[in-house]
């Protein structure tokens, strides 16, 4: 039997154990009681979400939004929900809500920057994420997200030196490699392509093509020499 006595603790023990249609069923027991219960509207919709329901996640953020449209809770998941429905231009203007409380919330710029990008204005998609970096120079998201705009619009360079930056954060995120190594490619830069598809930085790339170029042989030899010597050393 669920203790109604302490909601918080209950709704904790739920979560933790992914019992979410359970937290739905004492939401609504909370609600019956009480419609206006903040806790519940909110971890509600935070259950539907987890469920995939949107709908019916973004039924109650809204319950909680017509009280206080700037509730940075139910701005979150609503945003989430919007998302999960490919509502895009609601999406737009639900981050700008949150903006404007904290123009430095940079979830809510990259939010914002991906609703734009699926609308089609890639350009103020750019400009959000750049937004985003001033304030957190080392955002992946937004990153990620700048580099692939780049690419989107042809700006291979700027895509490059983009997706090169997320290496040197994070080496282990995938499909940046490859993505670096098509945009070489399609610059008909076949040598930097295979270094790339290797995951050879920028700043690296010049010495290795120097080296192969005193030794007489291709890039890839190069490569594979060194990487020979530096397993054996």
């Amino acid at each position: 039997m669920i203790d109604l006595l302490d909601p918080a603790s209950v709704i904790r023990r739920l979560f933790e154990t992914e019992k979410f249609e359970d937290l739905v069923v004492f939401c609504k027991k909370l609600l019956a009681k009480d419609p206006d219960d903040l806790l519940a509207l909110q971890n509600i919709s935070t259950a539907f979400l987890y469920l995939k329901e949107y709908r019916e996640a973004a039924t109650y953020c809204d319950m909680v939004l017509d009280k206080n449209p700037a509730d940075e809770h139910s701005l979150h998941n609503k945003i989430l929900c919007l998302e999960g429905l490919r509502r895009f231009d609601e999406v737009i203007r639900c981050a700008e809500i949150l903006l404007d409380t904290d123009p430095a919330d940079t979830w809510a710029l990259n939010s914002l920057g991906l609703a734009l990008n699926e609308t089609g204005m890639h350009a103020r998609a750019l400009d959000t994420y750049n937004r985003s970096l001033e304030h957190d120079p080392d955002n992946l998201t937004a990153l990620l997200n700048k580099a692939n705009t780049h690419a989107l619009l042809g700006h291979h360079e700027s895509a490059i030196m983009t997706y090169d930056l997320v290496q040197q954060i994070d080496p282990s995120i995938k499909g940046v490699s490859e993505a670096k190594s098509d945009l070489f490619t399609r610059m008909g830069r076949d040598d930097e392509a295979f270094l790339a598809a290797q995951g050879v930085l920028n700043k690296n790339m010049s010495g290795i093509k120097q080296a192969a170029a005193q030794n007489k042989c291709s890039v890839f030899h190069q490569f594979c020499n060194q990487e020979y010597d530096s397993m054996n050393t």
